[in-house]
Parts: C-alpha cells; sequence; structure tokens
C-alpha cells in the first residue's frame, strides 16, 4: 500500500520535463575519463593533451544529443527541417547576420587585444587558442549561416538585428543588447575556462594516485583536483557548443545588471575573493589538514566529505551535458543534483570552502578568526545573491517556474529550508 500510495502520488505530481538527458552528460564522462586514462599512461600531461580532452568530452555528448536524444528535432531549436527555404529568399538574411557576427567578433578581438589582463599568465594560452581558432570560425560561419537559415523558422535574429542596424535599417536595440549579452558571455567564461582547463589536467595527469592512497590529504587532493578537472571540461565545452542544430544555443542572457555584477566580482579580473582582494577571508587560517594532523580518523571522514562535496559540484556541471553557462537560460535541467536542489553547486561549493578552511579556528588571534568567519560569511552572501539573480532571470522562463513550484513541493533541499524556517513540515514518508 505505501508503493502504491507513493507511485500515486508521483504520477499525480509529476517531474517537469528536463531539457538535458542524464545520458549525454555521461557520456561526455566517459569519453573526458577514458582520455584522461590514456593520457596518464603515456605521460601526456601538456596543455595540447588538455585540449584533446576537450574533444574527447565534446565527441560523446554530441553523438549522444544527435543520435539517441535526437535534440535536432525539439521544436525549441526553432529548426523546420521538412521545409527549406529557397536561398534566394534567405540570402540577405545570411548576409546581414553575418556581418552582424563579423562585428561582434571584432569586437571581441579589440576588447581581448586592449586589456593586458588577457596576456598574462594562464590567459596568454587561451588568447593562442582562441586566435587560432579565428580564422576557421570566420571562414566556417559563412556555409553554416547559408545553410541553417534556410531551415530556421525565423532567421531574423539577435545577429542579423546588429548587421541590419549597421547597414542603416530600423531595428529594435533589445534585440541587439540580448545579442551582445549572450556573445560578452561566451567570450569572458570561455577566455577564462581555456586558461584554467591545462593546469588541472597537468595535475591529474602526473600525480601517481598510488602514493596518495595511503594519506588521505594526498588522495583526498587528487580526486577533488580531478573532479575540477571535470568540471571545467564541461564548462569549455558548454561555453563553445551554442549551436541550435544540437539544441544548445542561448535562449537568453541574464538582462539584470545585479547579476553580472555578482557574477563577474567571483572571476578575475574584477574578484573580490583572491588573495589581498577585499573578501580574502584566508589571513590567519589553515586548512583542515593543518588543525587535523595526527588524527588519520578524522582528516579521513573530513577528506571524504569534502570529496563528496566535490563530486556534488562536478556532477551539477555534467548534468548540464553540452548547455553549461553562467548568465544565461539554455534550458531548464530538473535531474540529477537539480532534482534535490535549484543550486547545488553553489550549496556544495560553499560547504566545501567553511569545512576546508574551517575559518572559526585561527593561526594568528581571535582577531583573525572573527574576520575571517565574517569575510567568507560574506563570500557565501555573494553566491546566495548570484542564486537570487539568476531565478529573477529564469522565472521569465515559464518551464523555470513549473520547475521551482516542483522543487518547493519536492526538493528535498527546498523543503528542508522551509522545515529550519517553520514554513512547513517535511512528510514522513
Amino acid at each position: 500500500m505505501f508503493h502504491d500510495a507513493r507511485f500515486a502520488a508521483q504520477a499525480a505530481d509529476p517531474r517537469p520535463r528536463s531539457a538535458v538527458s542524464a545520458g549525454v552528460g555521461l557520456a561526455g564522462l566517459a569519453g573526458l575519463l577514458a582520455w584522461i586514462t590514456v593520457a596518464r599512461w603515456h605521460g601526456m600531461d601538456g596543455p595540447s593533451s588538455a585540449l584533446v580532452g576537450l574533444v574527447a568530452c565534446a565527441l560523446p555528448m554530441i553523438a549522444w544529443s544527435l543520435l539517441v536524444d535526437k535534440v535536432h528535432r525539439r521544436a525549441s531549436t526553432g529548426i523546420d527541417w521538412a521545409h527549406p527555404k529557397p536561398w534566394r529568399n534567405t540570402l540577405d538574411i545570411s548576409l546581414a547576420k553575418l556581418a552582424g557576427l563579423w562585428i561582434t567578433w571584432g569586437g571581441i578581438a579589440l576588447v581581448y587585444f586592449s586589456g593586458r589582463f588577457w596576456w598574462q599568465g594562464n590567459y596568454t594560452f587561451a588568447m593562442e587558442c582562441i586566435g587560432a581558432l579565428a580564422p576557421a570560425i570566420f571562414v566556417l560561419s559563412v556555409p553554416y549561416v547559408l545553410w541553417l537559415d534556410r531551415y530556421l523558422i525565423e532567421p531574423r535574429d539577435g545577429a542579423w538585428a546588429l548587421g541590419a542596424w549597421a547597414m542603416g535599417e530600423g531595428v529594435d536595440p533589445q534585440v541587439i543588447y540580448a545579442h551582445l549579452r549572450s556573445w560578452a558571455v561566451k567570450a569572458f567564461f570561455l577566455a577564462f575556462m581555456l586558461a584554467v582547463v591545462p593546469p588541472g589536467f597537468g595535475a591529474v595527469v602526473r600525480t601517481d594516485w598510488r602514493q596518495a592512497i595511503g594519506d588521505p590529504v594526498a588522495l583526498s587532493g587528487w580526486l577533488i583536483t580531478g573532479m575540477f578537472v571535470v568540471d571545467c571540461a564541461f564548462a569549455t565545452v558548454g561555453y563553445l557548443l551554442t549551436f541550435r542544430p544540437l539544441d544548445s544555443h542561448i535562449r537568453s542572457a541574464n538582462p539584470f545588471a545585479a547579476a553580472w555584477t555578482a557574477a563577474l566580482i567571483c572571476y578575475p579580473p574584477f574578484v573580490l575573493m583572491s588573495n589581498g582582494g577585499p573578501l580574502d577571508y584566508h589571513q590567519g587560517t589553515a586548512e583542515w589538514s593543518h588543525w587535523f594532523a595526527g588524527h588519520p580518523v578524522l582528516l579521513a571522514l573530513t577528506g571524504g566529505t569534502l570529496v563528496a562535496l566535490t563530486a556534488i559540484y562536478a556532477s551539477a556541471t555534467v548534468a548540464f551535458g553540452l548547455r553549461f553557462s553562467n548568465l544565461t537560460n539554455r534550458g531548464i535541467l530538473t535531474h540529477g543534483p537539480y532534482s534535490w536542489s535549484r543550486h547545488p553547486a553553489y550549496l556544495s561549493k560553499n560547504a566545501f570552502w567553511w569545512l576546508s578552511t574551517l575559518p572559526v579556528l585561527s593561526t594568528g588571534s581571535a582577531v583573525d578568526a572573527a574576520r575571517a568567519t565574517l569575510l567568507l560569511a560574506a563570500i557565501s552572501g555573494v553566491y546566495y545573491w548570484r542564486a537570487k539573480t539568476e531565478e529573477r532571470h529564469l522565472r521569465l522562463d515559464p518551464d523555470y517556474i513549473a520547475y521551482w513550484e516542483w522543487m518547493e513541493r519536492n526538493g528535498p533541499v527546498p523543503r528542508a529550508f522551509a522545515w529550519l524556517r517553520g514554513g512547513q513540515k517535511l512528510a514522513s514518508a
């Protein structure tokens, strides 16, 4: 009777359909792990090997999306494969769109060129990659746009609006602004991801895990680094592959200035949490391995918990498949960790910081401990702010509203927080 009742309740309150299937992320994860295995076997720990890892992650996801999920047939792509338009009917639109794209890319190139920040440290590698890809992207954009516009139900998008405006036509400026916001997201975060992928990949490939097995600190560190490599690989692929035939295009970029502010202060060059920054909470603190040194059980338990939190964080990115991106809506997720919490990555990341740092303990004074605790609380507040500004954007999508309402009724984390606030009781089942 209990199982029948639970089944009836689930049938009466079905979870909204996810824009991404679980198989996509698992396919990409299998491809990436396979390449990491090959790279470790042959000692290929350089930046080029890291880029091959991105390809090994992306190709299985593309294949799964097209062959299994058949995402190219979804109405959300805006594509009608059955009724292609004659070339002559879309040629002018395509030319205007190409002009808009090239203007956008030229603006991005100017920003990259002007900022010295982009040509320092790991970002130099990112600029080299983007510079090497740029000519091919420029050339391939011509046949791609000419081909796709014949099948798009409405080919007049933001790129077209920018090109048409440049040619003297009257267009809605809001459409152009939305287009520029989408490309600003791609330009800013793609450079960051390309900069951070090689160092982590190299560390995972070089580390001898057999020597780390007997050391809970070393083992947890290696596993955590490996999961961050997975996170960064999926994120990088997500920023690269924003294509309508894959149904991975950007539906909308966040239009609210508060959302951009909350996000950008978490990333260089605007980051406030870096060493010496206004929200640097590390002064007077030590890592968990310092406080629990000499206590192998506590080291193992704490290291295992940190690994588990990182696994939640990485799985939240893997759940996106091809669609990971900050500050955008690329389809609503409802599966995996997103069936437990609306913000599993933010929750796990902040819990990781609190547990790994233990700011209430200090190598200095009680004043240092108080400052570290307050600053880390402020950082958690920033991520709460990010979550709320993201929700404000996503709630413009009816699919997200349906997901929000379902999560309020069924999501373990929202229900637990509601119970703690006294708003409702957790179901006994």
